[in-house]
């Protein structure tokens, strides 16, 4: 017999029972501001560079990174949010952006646009891993991607604009960490190298780097367990089995980076452990100039942001071609919380100019129809419309910074005026609604 519940109470919440989960949080205010300002600064940089926006779905079929990240990598065998809907489809919610764009290029039939295909994202990303400073369970990335070229020119402008967004974030002693990790014609001999080399230390190697020697090889050279450490410094590395294209298309890219200026250095341990990856990998991250002091550990650059050239990405998606292209996200996160971020007022946040105060019922009624007057003029206001005493009201005005307050009480609802009040000089005159509209562009100017 079923029991029936319909009776019983409610089980009583606790705090901790409607806390956002580990790794996510709330964003407000003026961090809020710090976000938006951000990416309307890369958005514009992205824009002047030629690149157009994109946005993907949130959640996409789970074949579209279980396909493409490779077996062994950490997000796609420990980080991946996955769900089974009622229909019987595998869902992710998307860990990286990269996979998911070239699938919109794929599906939406982007061949056949002039290539090559330059565009932005920004958005979540959600990896379940140890949350820590800057890098989080819920994370936003801002990133860039260039799809139907091999050109190395391509390479470089991805590094290129992702430093200059970079830098007007406030970060100034950039550097670039670049290695190449060859194509599929030369990198299948490197990996039998690099794994005849690991199996000859297997029985000193850390746990992870023993199923990598199985798995997923190449992140061999991304371990950072203490045990390996001295057997990867002797290690073979992909740039030295470089084929003469490879080498050639890494020359032309140095080459680049030297010209425009911009600091980098060759790190051959360098892989980003992603499958889909082949030649140049990079990360970008902040020099600490501040001097050591004696006795202090000494801290790992934390990386702001990272990518490299996928060609063989298309063909795991189930392309016919391999469609070559690159790429490079940038760790919004982790820009935010920097002590080196500069802050961004968007465009959105606008100084109050005019504060309005409204009293009484028929002044209520009509205080939409002033504040659009304002609104179609481009003044933003502050305004306190549930409150109901003037001096409140005043005192909240005062606070506010603007430099006019707009009052409208009952007589002034009645007489279909205003009362416009300068806040530095206290003189104040009235305006009929009518004049309301050529008043307002006499208020501009002086706020000029």
């Amino acid at each position: 017999m079923t029991k029936d519940t319909s009776s019983e109470k409610p089980k009583k919440l606790r705090e901790e029972d409607i806390a956002s989960p580990k790794g996510m949080r709330d964003i407000l205010d003026k961090e809020y501001y710090a976000y938006q300002g951000f990416f309307e600064k890369a958005a514009e940089i992205a824009s002047y560079y030629g690149f157009r926006p994109i946005e993907t779905p949130i959640l996409e079929r789970e074949a579209v990174f279980t396909s493409s990240l490779g077996v062994g990598t950490d997000i796609r065998d420990k980080e991946m949010y996955t769900l089974k809907t009622k229909g019987g489809d595998h869902l992710v919610m998307r860990p990286e952006g990269t996979a998911g764009v070239m699938r919109a290029y794929l599906e939406n039939g982007m061949q056949a646009l002039p290539q090559p295909v330059m565009l932005y994202n920004y958005g979540p990303y959600f990896r379940h891993e140890n949350p820590q400073r800057g890098r989080l369970r819920e994370l936003r990335q801002f990133g860039l991607e260039i799809l139907g070229t091999s050109k190395s020119i391509a390479d470089a402008t991805i590094i290129r604009a992702m430093t200059l967004i970079l830098d007007e974030a406030g970060f100034k002693n950039l550097s670039v960490e670049i290695n190449s990790i060859g194509d599929k014609e030369c990198r299948s001999g490197f990996i039998r190298e690099l794994t005849s080399y690991y199996k000859k230390q297997i029985d000193a190697l850390c746990p992870n780097c023993k199923d990598r020697i199985r798995t997923n090889p190449l992140r061999l050279l991304d371990c950072k367990d203490a045990r390996c450490q001295e057997i990867k410094i002797k290690a073979p590395t992909p740039i030295d089995s470089l084929c003469n294209d490879c080498r050639h298309h890494f020359k032309e890219v140095i080459e680049y980076l030297e010209e425009m200026g911009i600091p980098y250095h060759i790190n051959k341990n360098l892989v980003r452990g992603i499958d889909y990856y082949t030649r140049t990998v990079f990360e970008i991250i902040e020099i600490d100039t501040a001097p050591p002091v004696e006795g202090a550990e000494v801290s790992t650059p934390l990386s702001l942001g990272g990518g490299g050239r996928y060609d063989l990405l298309a063909k795991s998606l189930g392309s016919k071609k391999d469609v070559p292209a690159v790429g490079g996200a940038i760790g919004v996160d982790r820009v935010i919380m920097s002590p080196s971020h500069k802050p961004i007022n968007p465009r959105i946040l606008k100084k109050p100019k005019v504060y309005f105060i409204q009293l009484g019922n028929e002044a209520k009624l009509k205080s939409f129809g002033i504040i659009e007057v304002l609104r179609k003029a481009h003044v933003p206001i502050a305004q306190s419309l549930s409150k109901d005493g003037l001096g409140q009201q005043l005192a909240i005005a005062e606070r506010s910074g603007a430099p006019f307050t707009i009052i409208f009480g009952q007589k002034e609802a009645l007489d279909n005026t205003i009362i416009a009040r300068n806040m530095e000089t206290r003189s104040q005159e009235t305006v009929k609604l009518a004049d309301l509209p050529d008043f307002v562009k006499h208020l501009k100017d002086e706020l000029r």
